[in-house]
């Protein structure tokens, strides 16, 4: 945070972390200065007393989960009302998300629970209630890496930087995979300043300020509804609506083509040919014609993932697939709870 932006000065910053970090603050040796880490998100760059590795230390601005509070409780009095007259979606519950993730919530030990593959992720040092302690990692934002790239003297177009880019997406959308199908765990802030393009286009996920844990069902029922995408099978996309408790009602002819329709307008990042970008509330959009009355609060981290994958493709010019790129993990979590049987998946 930033100190001056903030309204109170570095001392009362030092004095918040002693107070919520005790019996061990005086381990931190604090930089004097706020630091831009990252996207330019302000909060402190610290050490540990004798440690030769750096710290990010995030502080909560006093009195900003009130404020925030506020906010959504009139956000969710203007969704009660917009989905009754205009947006057939239920927002309800996806604000009912929002005020479940400003509340205060320890996550010390839940990293262990997290994947192995080639990303990163930020340890955490310290959770107590209005401070996150987490490693400091060194890399470019993935916003800022077609600057890099020109800096460099790499031609954006060309096939090293396409190279570099399908990794990258790839190894995001693995890792996000991952986590919500393998482990139901995953990082729930994910927006472009989360994450970094580190050596070797290794990918490193910031900031576990916002977790989510997906119960066995709705992990399992998402999985389902991956495989109904994947492959484009809308009686199966019907019925994994079901188990995952998304109740529709329906006023045109093909209803279940347009139900696997809209699980891909919302759970896939693939676009369709000759569409750059998709419009979810266009007339000939799939919510116009499929209202979803009841949406699980849970699933909305998962349709913020997905969105965020699909706007990264869409950035770096690449038009993919998770549902196909996630059907491998689908699979194996479905096998694994006994839903499947004689499947070859690759582990």
């Amino acid at each position: 945070m930033n100190a001056l932006a903030s309204g109170f000065d570095f001392k009362e910053i030092q004095d918040k972390v002693s107070l919520h970090l005790r019996p061990w603050h005086r381990s931190f040796q604090f930089w004097v200065r706020a630091a831009d880490i990252y996207t330019g998100y302000k909060v402190h760059r610290a050490r540990l007393r004798g440690d030769k590795n750096d710290v990010v230390v995030k502080v909560q601005h006093p009195g900003i989960q009130d404020l925030m509070m506020t906010d959504i409780r009139n956000l969710q009095a203007f969704a009660l009302y917009i989905q009754k007259t205009d947006i057939k979606f239920d927002l309800f519950s996806v604000t009912k998300e929002m005020e479940k993730q400003v509340c205060p919530r320890t996550i010390q030990g839940y990293v262990e629970k997290m994947f192995e593959n080639a990303l990163r992720v930020t340890s955490i040092k310290a959770v107590p209630m209005r401070v996150l302690v987490m490693d400091y990692i060194d890399g470019v934002p993935i916003l800022n890496l077609g600057d890099e790239m020109a800096k460099r003297g790499i031609n954006p177009g060309g096939k090293m930087a396409t190279s570099a880019k399908q990794n990258i997406l790839k190894s995001l959308t693995l890792a996000y995979g991952q986590m919500i199908l393998k482990t139901g765990f995953f990082h729930a802030d994910p927006h472009p300043g989360n994450i970094l393009i580190c050596k070797g286009s290794e990918v490193a996920l910031l900031d576990y300020g916002q977790v989510k844990d997906l119960p066995d069902q709705l992990r399992l029922g998402f999985a389902d509804l991956v495989l109904a995408m994947a492959d484009s099978n809308p009686v199966k996309a019907t019925e994994s609506y079901r188990e995952l408790g998304i109740d529709t009602v329906s006023n045109c002819k093909n209803e279940q083509q347009e139900m696997l329709r809209l699980a891909q307008t919302m759970f896939d990042t693939k676009l369709p040919p000759g569409v750059e970008m998709l419009q979810p509330f266009s007339e000939d959009a799939s919510i116009k014609k499929i209202g979803v009355q009841s949406f699980p609060e849970e699933l909305f981290s998962v349709l913020r993932t997905v969105h965020l994958l699909r706007g990264l493709s869409v950035g770096l010019g690449i038009n993919y697939s998770c549902a196909e790129q996630w059907r491998p993990m689908a699979e194996e979590a479905l096998y694994n709870a006994g839903r499947l049987k004689g499947i070859l998946f690759e582990l």
